[in-house]
């Protein structure tokens, strides 16, 4: 028993045990886990090693990029603050992103297929408009070599998409890679085309630059810009011209912009992210639509029944406040049409401040003209300012005063004979011997040629001629002043011309400015055509209130004397229900069959306590009593109507009568 258990035990200790499964098992996961770790450490060491340089540029040349948006451009409103002269009207657009390189061969290809589906389109939905795009011009403005943006750049193909074009594009988006439908803004202006002049317009910001120092600095500092808001688009519609560009950073708002990843390619690589834009403030201006409109159309009726004039431009200016209530420059032009600068050249700029031929000719009149005998006030004021006569003094005027050595005459208007008048009736009868032999001769003889020209100028800048007005206005003309050139008329002949308004040519707006100081008695107001500037949701942010520029002390018997001088005749105010100031004026340019006749009025009402000033000039217009003065009795009408010239509004009139 014993010996079998222990041969048992023997049998089963010495019998071997088959373990090769297992082993076999254990061989493989090692030998696998070789392979598999051996794989790691290569990959790592590839992409250390092999690739590791590429990846790093590509991680620190992958940045966030902001495209800018343009923003909401605020409304401009007339003095009533609810008419909107012009304003920012929402349209949606298509853009395209280009999220590859098109500049090879085979890429090209496929945006030209692109750029010729987009212009089928646009055919489509359009047809007979020659304005679409075609394929051609869709090419330009994907602008595949990034010669005008960068690549991540998103391209504007189209603005004011019709509604058709924006539920196709909606609908049909995924097949037209990289297309976006964004809602934008276009300026309109009243199609009544108020004071488009002094409005202005707007140009795409890319157009401009070049041409206005303010842009250029913009352009030069948008690389650096750290504000997104403050990044201008180079699409985005920017102030050209009149109170568009003079109050451009108020109007403009902050831009809104699209966040998205740039590869090293520099194009986008992801989805945008969207900051909207801000709205800008708005601006109430101090020009009354009605008012306006009325100063427009006189003019135009005006210039239809004159055979030469072609140009007009009147300036209604409020006394006391500087407010200029009308400023008409015509013809004008439509903002709202898409004119080429050809079309307007000759009248988008404002005449009533600036200087510019109306035609290619050269042959018409420019926007300034001498003054004429409306400098006869001032002349009279100098005269007695500077102790050459007295109020009470006479002068007898036989209808011409000489000049020189040889005698030389120079006559009156008709050669009018006056015989013995004093200062305030040399105003009335318009006497050009009075100017020359009281104020000019008086001047030289009392200081000379070079100080008695001197003293003239300083007078004149006194009272706003050959100085800016203060205008708010980004482009102002500050006048010509013959008296200061060096030619070949000796300083008598200067002070004498310039004596009764043939020296120097002065804009219409220094005209009432001008005006007011002969009103208000010495003090130079700075006209102004905004009144307030308000915040998106109509917050006042600013007043501009009345501002003194400086003023003159001249003794009130003077001011007398000259007002009592302002009464000449003038057939237009018959019936004209207030007691007004006024001077006609007619310079004359040229000789022979070049002489030209400009008609030019001056006038404030009422004459005591006077509220509004009017300057009209109509350039060819011959007599300003026959040309010009009609101009500013329909605007002195229109004013009493809507403010009242003695403070209280009448409301319109009859229309069936006629106040001429």
């Amino acid at each position: 028993m014993f010996n079998r258990l222990r041969k048992k035990k023997m049998s089963n200790e010495d019998t071997p045990v088959n373990n090769k499964p297992s082993s076999v098992r254990m061989n493989m996961f090692f030998f696998a886990a070789f392979v598999i770790f051996s794989i790691l450490i290569f990959r790592l060491a590839f992409v250390q090693f092999v690739e590791g340089p590429e990846l790093a540029y590509m991680e620190t040349s992958r940045n966030t990029k902001d495209i800018p948006l343009a923003p909401v451009r605020g409304p401009i409103y007339d003095a009533t603050g609810k008419v909107a002269l012009a304003y920012s009207e929402p349209v949606q657009s298509l853009y395209v992103l280009l999220y590859e390189d098109y500049r090879n061969d085979d890429r090209k290809q496929e945006a030209q297929e692109l750029a010729d589906e987009l212009a089928a389109v646009f055919k489509q939905f359009n047809p007979g408009d020659k304005e679409q795009p075609d394929a051609e011009e869709i090419m330009k403005r994907l602008d595949l070599d990034y010669q005008k943006t960068f690549g991540y750049v998103p391209r504007l193909v189209k603005s004011d998409l019709t509604t058709k074009e924006i539920a196709y594009f909606m609908e049909k988006k995924a097949e037209f890679p990289g297309i976006m439908v964004l809602e934008e803004n276009v300026r309109r202006y009243d199609p009544d085309g108020v004071a488009v002049q002094v409005i202005g317009y707007t140009r795409e910001f890319k157009r401009v630059p070049t041409t206005l120092k303010q842009y250029k600095t913009i352009l030069e500092s948008n690389s650096t810009q750290r504000d997104p808001g403050l990044v201008y688009n180079q699409e985005e519609k920017v102030g050209f011209d009149g109170l568009e560009l003079q109050y451009q950073k108020e109007l403009r708002g902050r831009s809104g912009y699209q966040s998205i990843d740039i590869d090293a390619r520099n194009l986008p690589d992801g989805t945008m992210n969207l900051t909207p834009p801000e709205k800008g403030y708005s601006l109430i201006t101090t020009i009354n639509k009605e008012i306006q409109m009325v100063a427009q159309q006189a003019i135009t009726d005006e210039l239809r029944k004159l055979p030469n004039a072609i140009t007009g431009y009147a300036v209604a200016m409020e006394i006391d406040t500087g407010n200029v209530v009308a400023m008409a420059s015509m013809p004008d032009y439509n903002p709202n049409d898409k004119w080429d600068y050809d079309k307007i050249k000759y009248v988008f700029r404002n005449g009533t401040a600036e200087s510019f031929p109306p035609n290619e000719s050269g042959k018409k009149a420019e926007s300034v003209v001498l003054l004429g005998s409306v400098i006869k006030p001032l002349s009279v004021l100098i005269g007695l300012k500077e102790g050459l006569f007295s109020t009470g003094q006479t002068y007898y005027d036989q209808g011409y005063a000489t000049l020189g050595k040889d005698g030389r005459k120079v006559r009156n208007s008709h050669s009018a004979f006056n015989g013995s008048i004093t200062a305030r009736r040399a105003i009335e009868k318009s006497s050009n011997a009075f100017m020359i032999d009281m104020v000019g001769k008086g001047l030289y003889n009392k200081y000379g040629a070079t100080k008695g020209v001197k003293v003239w100028d300083e007078h004149m800048k006194e009272f706003g001629l050959g100085v800016s007005t203060g205008v708010d206005l980004p482009k102002e003309y500050l006048g010509t002043l013959e008296y200061n050139s060096d030619n070949d008329e000796s300083g008598l002949t200067r002070l004498a011309f310039a004596s009764f308004g043939q020296q120097a040519k002065y804009t219409t707006l220094q005209l009432a400015q001008y005006t007011t100081m002969l009103a208000n008695k010495g003090k130079r107001m700075e006209p102004h055509l905004v009144k307030e500037i308000r915040d998106a949701e109509g917050n006042v942010v600013k007043k501009i209130k009345p501002k003194v520029l400086n003023e003159v002390d001249f003794a009130d018997a003077y001011w007398n004397e000259v007002h009592k001088g302002m009464v000449t005749k003038v057939s237009s105010f018959d019936g004209f229900p207030y007691d007004y100031a006024r001077k006609t004026g007619t310079s004359e340019q040229g000789t022979g069959p070049n002489k030209k006749e400009n008609g030019v009025f001056i006038a404030f009402a009422p004459r005591d306590n006077p509220k509004l000033a009017i300057a009209v000039v109509v350039p060819e217009g011959g007599f300003g009593s026959v040309s010009a003065s009609p101009i500013a009795r329909k605007i002195f009408d229109a004013y009493d109507e809507v403010y009242g010239l003695d403070g209280t509004p009448k409301g319109k009139k009859d229309q069936g009568k006629d106040t001429e």
